[in-house]
């Protein structure tokens, strides 16, 4: 539910009524509105500004260049917020648990409880002093940067949120990684209807995503290659747009930090990516990362529970939450609580502890992140996982001599009594974990005899073709390693399989690979059944039957078969429950009807369906969930609009004159719609073509749309 419609009496009434609606338990009071000032620019950050120079290429892509990390930690903030300040500003508010001063809807209440109920304040308050001195200065620098913008444009900034400190930043990590791996839904979840039991089935916490998550992660060594250069491909399936959205950047300093690829809105350092020696790329896994603990509370003293043979008090904190509905704000107050698991939520029916990987750690992921980006071979890349503080993605890395693939991931060493499929007895200490596997004890795989590495959300035991892949017997079932090949990674080895050597175009080619092979979920679950056993009844579902019976697999823009494809298996997940879902031939039926309603044929292609659309832009776009080319797209009308997929495509490749690459982003680099980069990179995307990341002065001043320093600006407005 979002306000924003609404008029300012209305909201509070409606805000009101509702309080207890929003989050069962909360108590509403009411506090006039005092906007606070945005802080002046200070002497220190004129002259940290001074020291970082910003250069804009013909995409507008910012390649920043500072005298330290910290500096250039500053510049990536300014450039940054120029280009997405309201989603940084969104970014650091739900971190500190206040995303209700900036929007007044359950959306933000439910993120500033999350918060709260983790506690995201406590862990920066007691993990942030063990951060080296170096990440606490890049976290410092950050933070200013995003000061001296909010000074120079206040009238875009809530003063209410500033100043931004180091801290703040670092809250970004504990607060939005353990959202990645789901435990937000596992709390709504928790939250829903019950009771719920130790030794209860947890298969239901998660839903389905269909065929259109994941991301795509291949290596491929010189010696596999016909020109004898290692190559990488960085593929990250994310949304196009929001929080968790790709930006793409360059920072370089005279400390020897010089990193270009992606970062999230709010990260001091890049991600993903190339410095100029080595690189890498993440796909999202799913290890069992999350338990939850039933509490057997004391009948006569009710927060109080059972732990070995003792009563213990829940910990216990007042949390404030609070949403501005223009002419005061509505605060809410609830008390959260946590065990010695982790944090407790109260439901109507019992009380549930959860403990999740990172935890006790959640800050060490960016100091894990920064020395990853001045990593100068595999060894000191080596050590920098060794931090763990990254709980989970599969890692795929290169340099001109090596590849390597890990299971990243902080995977609890948990005794034979902690079964996490279930719900667990909260009152064992023996189901309860403090420790996790060593990074030398995960899945992984170096410089395999095929000369190549792959990952696209699969099985960790199935990453090369031929010998050298991990086995699953020396990994407990209990870590929830996943078993399984989807089609992205069954088409990884069929085209990068074998022995045959890989030349620069079938590397590109087999990027943006479109086809659904066999043994493909889409074939096998969707369209084979169908061709096999649907019984049309009109002309229509004659043809579109046809069409399917007909189809190469390939999800091209002319293919009419694609787009009944696609529309039948979205129909399959468009619901969050099984029960809800429609019957293969219903969803069939469903997309005919779509078309013909569309368009008055079921014969459409693809592309005249499927949109990239952006501002005034509005191109074909071809692709699909679960290709190799993914993406993933929402209904609009007659069109299915992209949203998700090849979100930030990177490939780079290392040979004997050092590192270059080349990437591509479905918009732009700026999210303001008046800018000249707002989709100026879309007609590319759309085409399969990428633009080169120049890193060197040199060639950026060959080819730049700007130059200029933050300390200039801040100068005018002094």
């Amino acid at each position: 539910m979002v306000f924003s419609g609404l008029s300012r009496a209305r909201k509070t009434a409606v805000v009101a009524a509702s309080c207890a609606a929003l989050l069962a338990g909360w108590t509403c009071t009411r506090s006039l509105l005092l906007r606070s000032p945005v802080p002046p620019l200070s002497a220190a950050q004129h002259e940290q500004a001074a020291r970082v120079r910003i250069l804009r290429d013909s995409f507008g892509v910012p390649h920043v260049f500072g005298k330290t990390d910290a500096d250039a930690a500053f510049g990536l903030a300014y450039a940054h917020a120029e280009d997405d300040w309201p989603t940084l500003q969104d970014v650091l508010a739900a971190a500190r648990g206040r995303l209700g001063l900036l929007h007044a809807s359950t959306t933000a209440a439910e993120n500033d409880y999350y918060a709260q109920l983790i506690d995201v304040a406590g862990q920066v308050e007691t993990q942030y002093p063990a951060l080296s001195p170096e990440v606490r200065r890049v976290l410092d620098g950050y933070a200013e940067g995003l000061n001296a913008y909010a000074a120079l444009h206040p009238s875009q900034a809530d003063g209410r949120l500033l100043p931004i400190t180091a801290r703040d930043v670092a809250a970004g990590f504990a607060h939005k990684l353990p959202v990645l791996f789901g435990l937000p839904g596992v709390l709504r979840v928790l939250g829903g209807k019950g009771p719920l039991h130790a030794g209860d089935e947890l298969a239901w916490l998660g839903t389905s995503p269909g065929l259109a998550a994941g991301s795509n992660a291949h290596a491929v060594l010189a010696r596999r290659s016909t020109d004898g250069v290692t190559r990488l491909n960085v593929n990250s399936h994310q949304p196009w747009a929001g929080p968790v959205a790709w930006y793409e950047g360059q920072v370089v300093s005279e400390e020897g930090w010089n990193m270009t690829g992606g970062l999230f809105p709010g990260a001091p350092v890049v991600l993903l990516g190339h410095n100029e020696t080595l690189g890498w790329a993440h796909t999202v896994n799913q290890p069992h990362l999350i338990d939850v603990f039933e509490l057997r509370m004391n009948p006569e003293s009710p927060h109080e529970y059972r732990f070995d043979d003792r009563w213990v008090p829940l910990g216990e904190r007042d949390a404030r939450l609070e949403l501005d509905l223009g002419v005061f704000l509505l605060p809410l107050h609830k008390k959260v609580y946590r065990s010695v698991h982790g944090p407790v939520i109260e439901t109507s029916h019992g009380f549930y502890a959860i403990r999740y990987a990172g935890i006790d750690r959640a800050l060490r992921a960016v100091e894990q992140w920064y020395r990853m980006d001045k990593a100068r071979n595999l060894a000191e890349w080596k050590a920098a996982m060794e931090v763990q503080g990254i709980p989970m993605f599969n890692t795929v890395y290169a340099d001109r001599n090596n590849i390597l693939y890990v299971y990243n991931a902080l995977i609890p060493v948990r005794s034979g009594a902690a079964d996490p499929s279930l719900i667990l007895p909260g009152d064992r200490a023996d189901a309860l974990w403090s420790e996790y596997l060593t990074f030398a004890r995960l899945p992984q795989v170096e410089n395999p005899p095929s000369g190549f590495v792959f990952n696209c959300n699969t099985t960790p035991f199935q990453v090369t073709d031929g010998p050298g892949n991990p086995s699953p017997s020396y990994f407990p079932a209990s870590a929830g390693i996943e078993r399984t090949m989807n089609n992205r990674g069954l088409r990884s080895l069929a085209l990068f399989g074998g022995a045959a050597p890989i030349s620069r175009e079938e590397f590109f080619r087999f990027k943006f690979d479109r086809v659904y092979g066999r043994g493909s979920p889409m074939i096998e679950q969707v369209v084979a059944p169908l061709v096999e056993s649907f019984t049309p009844r009109t002309d229509d579902e004659r043809r579109a039957l046809a069409l399917l019976r007909a189809w190469d697999g390939a999800a091209e823009e002319d293919s009419t078969a694609a787009a009944l494809a696609i529309l039948t298996e979205g129909a399959l997940f468009e619901t969050a429950t099984r029960s809800a879902r429609p019957s293969l031939a219903e969803a069939f039926r469903g997309a005919i009807a779509f078309l013909v309603a569309g368009y008055g044929r079921v014969a459409v292609p693809l592309g005249e369906v499927q949109r990239l659309r952006r501002g005034s832009v509005d191109l074909p776009l071809g692709g699909a969930p679960d290709v190799l080319n993914a993406v993933s797209s929402k209904k609009d009308g007659k069109h299915l609009v992209g949203t998700e997929g090849d979100s930030y495509v990177l490939i780079a490749e290392f040979g004997p004159g050092g590192v270059s690459s080349q990437s591509i982003q479905p918009y732009g680099a700026s999210n303001r719609p008046g800018s000249a980069h707002y989709a100026d990179q879309a007609p590319l995307f759309v085409q399969r073509t990428l633009k080169p990341t120049w890193r060197t002065r040199e060639d950026l001043r060959a080819h730049l749309s700007l130059e200029y320093s933050p300390g200039e600006e801040l100068s005018r407005h002094r």
